[in-house]
């Protein structure tokens, strides 16, 4: 039984979301036969505020990026 967990900072649409659920899951089966029936694909979608990257918060790091 396959368990696949995503962790991405908020922002990514319905569609997005499932668009990754279903290009993880076909993956999985081409790649490693797994039956997609047995398959968890779980996106959690974490604050900016609470993800850090390159030393600093990722809402600071995009700032400082000018984005």
């Amino acid at each position: 039984m396959p368990y696949v967990n995503i962790q991405i900072t908020k922002g990514a649409s319905r569609e997005q979301k499932a668009q990754l659920v279903r290009e993880v899951t076909d993956s999985l089966v081409r790649v490693l036969g797994k039956n997609p029936e047995h398959t968890h694909v779980v996106i959690q979608e974490i604050d900016e505020e609470n993800w850090g990257y390159a030393g600093l918060l990722t809402d600071e790091w995009k700032k400082s990026r000018g984005g």
